[in-house]
């Protein structure tokens, strides 16, 4: 069996900082819910369920920092969505760089102090 990523929760401090933040970048609307004392703003799901899901956390054992995992989020244009981020006060961490026939990646740093990566598939062009 192979594993597949299901569901993430990105760490925060300030969640409406960081629902403003997400919002502005990436143009969705957030499902607030209380999970065992943690506040959690969801993703939107991807029609037809296909994909991972996740929220935005904010509690005690939720510590927002650049030094963990990496979340790739599927991107039709890197340079667009860096500048949303950048716009909302995020900041270019590695910028769109070639992977070769697999597109391109680039890396930024949310509301929170989290890096976020973005992937972008080389059929949605340069």
């Amino acid at each position: 069996m192979r594993p597949r990523v299901y569901y993430f929760e990105i760490p925060v401090s300030d969640l409406e900082r960081a629902i403003t933040f997400y919002s502005a970048v990436f143009g969705c609307e957030f499902d607030r819910v209380d999970v065992d004392g943690n506040q959690m703003a969801n993703f939107p799901s991807l029609a037809g369920g296909s994909g991972a899901s996740g929220a935005l956390a904010k509690g005690d054992s939720y510590i927002p920092g650049s030094q963990g995992i990496r979340v790739y989020f599927d991107t039709e244009s890197i340079d667009e969505t860096l500048a949303m981020a950048v716009a909302a006060g995020g900041k270019v961490l590695y910028p769109k760089t070639s992977i070769g026939e697999l597109g391109w990646v680039a890396e930024f740093e949310d509301s929170e102090g989290n890096c976020i990566a973005l992937s972008q598939p080389v059929s949605t062009g340069i």
